[in-house]
């Protein structure tokens, strides 16, 4: 194969994903409820925390982003944060606690009642989400992760957006594109005159 005819394969492999997504009603109605839960917690005084693992970490910087930032137009910031993102706690915990309770117990200190914790694992089995999602329970904090299409053993533990696919470039690519999408939204219902909060 040449490599022309893989780049083609990739991008095809890729659209793929997104044609099964869209005719994924059930999927697409969760899409709708966590944008609509994350605009009830902001317009409550809460924020939206993101966790991710690995490559899903960066996923969850940029979404996370996106909110205090801005996305498709300028207005207000909206509170969010991302777990992990100070080094040196990061460090400090895995040493005194382990690394498996890195996003737990940075969790732990910063949430509370009536935040929205939305948690990214391609594969739905990180531990130290698990570990997270498991803290955001006993915290009594909304939760909802982004998955592979088996959802792993975060799907007993929480509600799960499960990505149609089982390749993790493509679950990725899923899940940025989800994540645009809840941010399009969460801007377009919380700021309805394109600039102001109501």
């Amino acid at each position: 194969m040449s490599l022309l005819s893989t780049i083609r394969a990739e991008v095809a492999a890729s659209i793929a994903v997104k044609q099964a997504l869209l005719q994924d009603e059930a999927l697409l109605t969760q899409v709708e409820a966590l944008a609509r839960q994350c605009v009830a917690a902001l317009r409550a005084g809460g924020k939206i925390i993101f966790a991710g693992n690995g490559g899903s970490f960066a996923d969850a910087q940029h979404l996370s982003a996106e909110f205090v930032s801005r996305f498709k137009f300028d207005r207000a910031p909206l509170a969010s944060l991302t777990l992990g993102t100070n080094n040196s706690a990061i460090s400090a915990i895995g040493n005194d606690y382990g690394y498996d309770q890195v996003f737990s117990r940075e969790l732990e200190a910063v949430a509370k009642a009536g935040d929205v914790f939305i948690g990214i694992s391609t594969s739905g089995n990180s531990p130290n989400i698990l570990a997270a999602v498991n803290k955001a329970t006993a915290l009594g904090i909304a939760t909802t992760c982004l998955t592979g299409r088996s959802g792993g053993k975060l799907l007993a533990l929480c509600n799960c957006l499960r990505m149609p696919s089982d390749d993790t470039a493509r679950i990725q690519e899923a899940h940025i594109t989800v994540g645009h999408i809840i941010c399009g939204l969460v801007e377009q219902i919380y700021f309805p005159e394109g600039k102001n909060a109501p």
